[in-house]
């Protein structure tokens, strides 16, 4: 079964990063790519630029409304996702223990809706 692991993290304290953790951090995410992908598991992966530069939209009354910045404010953001395609959510569990963000932020895993 196919699972996203959302990342969530506070975007104000990653900013205040150093150069030398933002490097850590970097290989961390490429370590786990790795492992993910050499497991078989790993469908895609993305990160996502900071809210500011989000667009968020809604109709009401037929009309198309957009707004700067995400939906809601929120102690933490998304930044990033994996696509796994796992054989239960306990395989994903153990994966997202595994996403680097787990350790300061939160990992949110979504089972994929398959249709047919």
């Amino acid at each position: 079964m196919r699972y996203l692991l959302l990342i969530y993290q506070n975007e104000a304290d990653h900013a205040k990063f150093s150069q030398e953790e933002l490097n850590e951090e970097y290989e961390a995410y490429m370590a786990f790519g790795k492992e993910a992908e050499q497991q078989g598991v790993l469908v895609s992966s993305e990160a996502l630029l900071p809210t500011n530069t989000a667009t968020t939209v809604r109709v009401r009354g037929g009309k198309t409304l957009h707004t700067d910045g995400p939906f809601a404010e929120t102690k933490e953001q998304l930044g990033g996702f994996y696509l796994l395609n796992c054989k239960d959510l306990d395989e994903a569990i153990e994966f997202a223990a595994k996403v680097p963000a787990a350790t300061d932020g939160s990992i949110e895993i979504r089972p994929i809706m398959e249709f047919e």
